[in-house]
C-alpha cells in the first residue's frame, strides 16, 4: 500500500524543520498511522506525533506515540486540539492530518504557506470571504493554538469552524493571518480544489482517486469504525464499483452499511 498511497511528482524529499506532523484519534488508528507514513515518506518534519489512547503495534520509526485519554466523541477531539495539543508542540507550526487525508506531493509545497497562522481546504458553501478552512488536513501556527486556549475564545466544536468562522475576526484582531482562498486551494483539496494541483487533501470521498481504488479497498478493511464513511457513502460506492471486482466490492459495502 505504501507505493500507492504516496505519490511524489518531484521525486525528492522536503525538509520542514519548522513543522511538527500530528494526528489525534481514538478510532481507525491503523489507517491514521498509514496517513502519517504517507507524509513521512516524502517529508522530513521536526517531529511526528500520534496522540491516541490505543496501543500501536507498528509504525514508522520517526513517529512518537503520545498516550492520551480515550476520545469518546467528536467534541472531545475538538477540545483536545484546541486546549491540549499545543503543550506538545515546540515548532512554529503544526501539520494536522486525519486518517482520511495526507500529503499528496511534497513538490507542491510553497514556502509562503508558513507565512500564515492557518491554512486548510476551502469551504465552498461559504461566500463571505471566511471560507478557509477545513481542519482535517491543516497547517496552523503555535501562536494560533495558544490563542485558542484564551478565555475569550468562543466555542470549541467543530474545532475548525470555531477557529475559522466563529472566532476568526477575534483571532485576526490579535494578528493571526488566515491564508487566502487561492493559496488554500494550492495547499489542500477537500470539497473544493483539485487533487492534481494540491499539496495534500482531506476527505474519505477523495480517497479512491487520491490513493487508487485497490489501496482504498485494503484500507477500508482495516477501519474499526466504518461509520466514518457513511456520510459520503453514495459517491464512495460509485467509485469503488468502477474498480477491479467493483460489483462484489460494492455489494460488500452495501451489506456493511445496511445488512
Amino acid at each position: 500500500m505504501k507505493a500507492d498511497i504516496s505519490r511524489s511528482a518531484s521525486g525528492g524529499r522536503l525538509s520542514l524543520p519548522q513543522v511538527t506532523l500530528c494526528a489525534v484519534t481514538s478510532v481507525n488508528v491503523a489507517a491514521t498511522v498509514r496517513a502519517l507514513e504517507a507524509c513521512l515518506e516524502q517529508i522530513d518534519f521536526a517531529a511526528c506525533k500520534l496522540f491516541t489512547h490505543a496501543p500501536v503495534e507498528s509504525g514508522p520509526p520517526d513517529m512518537e506515540t503520545v498516550s492520551i485519554e480515550r476520545l469518546d466523541s467528536a467534541g472531545a477531539y475538538s477540545d483536545f486540539l484546541l486546549t491540549k495539543m499545543v503543550d506538545h508542540i515546540e515548532t512554529s507550526h503544526c501539520l494536522v492530518v486525519q486518517w482520511d487525508g495526507h500529503v499528496l506531493d511534497a513538490g507542491r509545497w510553497r514556502p509562503e504557506f508558513l507565512d500564515y497562522d492557518y491554512i486548510g481546504a476551502r469551504w465552498p458553501q461559504f461566500d463571505d470571504g471566511h471560507d478557509v478552512g477545513n481542519g482535517g488536513f491543516s497547517l496552523r501556527s503555535r501562536r494560533l493554538m495558544e490563542a485558542c486556549r484564551e478565555p475569550e475564545f468562543r466555542g470549541h466544536h467543530p474545532e475548525d469552524v470555531a477557529i475559522c468562522r466563529r472566532n476568526r475576526l477575534w483571532l485576526e484582531e490579535r494578528g493571526m493571518r488566515f491564508a487566502p482562498s487561492c493559496l488554500a486551494d494550492d495547499f489542500s483539496t477537500e470539497r473544493a480544489g483539485e487533487l492534481t494541483n494540491s499539496f495534500g487533501y482531506h476527505g474519505v470521498f477523495n480517497m479512491p482517486q487520491a490513493i487508487g481504488v485497490d489501496a482504498f479497498w485494503k484500507l477500508y478493511h482495516e477501519l474499526d469504525d466504518r461509520g466514518t464513511i457513511w456520510h459520503d457513502f453514495r459517491s464512495i460506492l460509485r467509485d469503488v464499483g468502477r474498480g477491479s471486482g467493483g460489483v462484489l466490492r460494492a455489494g460488500r459495502m452495501l451489506l456493511d452499511r445496511f445488512g
